[in-house]
């Protein structure tokens, strides 16, 4: 593993961290990620597993796609703003709950307010793709726009501090809880699974997919991947501490959290075998191959998981069980005809 933490503290919420961790302790157990399954269950999807017969032979391994792209909104983030939203009480939610996204958990906080008609508000940068902006608000939400990403953040403060419950996209225990639920279903799915390679935004799939594999199969190995210019946890792991890059610039935008989060952060340390970094031109292509071979059409946040196997194809035999986290697939024709290499 990178490294081990033998504890971590996570501190009162706030803007910043919000939503109740006490029953979490240090690092979330298997019976928290059961207790999500159990409560998102009727709302959510339980995505196929399939054995890619292409990508097996080309890495001479048991290559398995988890295909939660085909999860509602088309990304697995519906599974934690679910469960966060679930155990929000009436006295909780105030006016409403808001989130700040310029992609999938837009959609997911959106989509699940709707399912339980709870009033949502969704902050976003001018510069979100059209898809997100139409589907978000497709799907209910008052969609209000800043100039950039931090200015998003920074309103949502405000709207907080007035009343309205604040959806953090990745660094609370609730929606790493919900994200987790997918590793139950790979256990359930490939029970002799070895490896895992997941993407990294801010990191929340990657920690509750861990959480929930090493609590039952403490060697199976998970892998975090993330693109160049997304590569928040990468630099963290680099500084020994979550910190803020700069300008954060993918291809791969839905990995673009400016920082990792100071509780996934620490799961990472204590879970991850690494954290690859490919590059916006290794993506797009495990992206086309993925289309032409494999049937599939993916973003490049999770076509990524294929760039980052041929790097660590060194680790794998044909023995191995190794399972590809396709999360997202929403991507507009408009951006794939763009990626299209010439």
């Amino acid at each position: 593993m990178l490294t081990s933490l033998q504890k971590f503290n996570v501190e009162a919420p706030g803007a910043e961290f919000p939503g109740p961790v006490s029953n979490f302790g240090f690092d979330l157990g298997s019976a928290d990620i059961e207790a999500a399954a159990d409560r998102i269950r009727p709302y959510v999807r339980r995505t196929p597993m399939v054995r890619d017969a292409a990508l097996s032979e080309r890495f001479n391994s048991n290559i398995y796609l988890k295909l939660e792209l085909l999860q509602h909104t088309g990304a697995f983030k519906v599974r934690g703003a679910f469960n966060k939203l679930l155990t929000l009480g009436h006295g909780q939610l105030g006016l409403g709950v808001v989130a700040v996204s310029a992609g999938n958990h837009a959609q997911a906080v959106a989509f699940a307010s709707r399912a339980l008609r709870i009033k949502a508000l969704i902050l976003m940068p001018r510069d979100t793709p059209k898809n997100y902006l139409v589907e978000t608000k497709r799907y209910g939400a008052d969609v209000r726009l800043y100039p950039t990403m931090a200015d998003a953040f920074e309103a949502a403060k405000g709207y907080e501090t007035r009343g309205w419950a604040y959806v953090h996209p990745f660094d609370d225990p609730l929606v790493i809880a919900g994200q987790g639920t997918i590793g139950l279903e790979i256990l359930e799915e490939v029970p002799e699974v070895t490896d895992v390679i997941v993407s990294i935004g801010g990191g929340g799939l990657s920690a509750g997919v861990a959480a929930a594999i090493k609590a039952e199969k403490p060697d199976t190995k998970i892998w975090g991947v993330e693109t160049r210019g997304a590569h928040s946890m990468a630099a963290a792991f680099e500084a020994g501490k979550v910190v803020e890059l700069a300008r954060p610039a993918s291809i791969a935008r839905t990995l673009c959290a400016p920082a990792a989060g100071k509780l996934t952060f620490a799961m990472a340390q204590r879970h991850l075998e690494s954290v690859t970094v490919v590059d916006d031109s290794e993506a797009v292509a495990a992206l086309f191959f993925l289309l032409e071979r494999s049937k599939v059409l993916t973003e490049p946040a999770s076509s990524c998981t294929l760039a980052a196997a041929d790097r660590l194809k060194a680790h794998f035999d044909p023995q191995s069980n190794v399972v590809l986290i396709l999360c997202g697939g929403n991507v507009g024709l408009t951006d794939l005809f763009e990626l299209r290499p010439v």
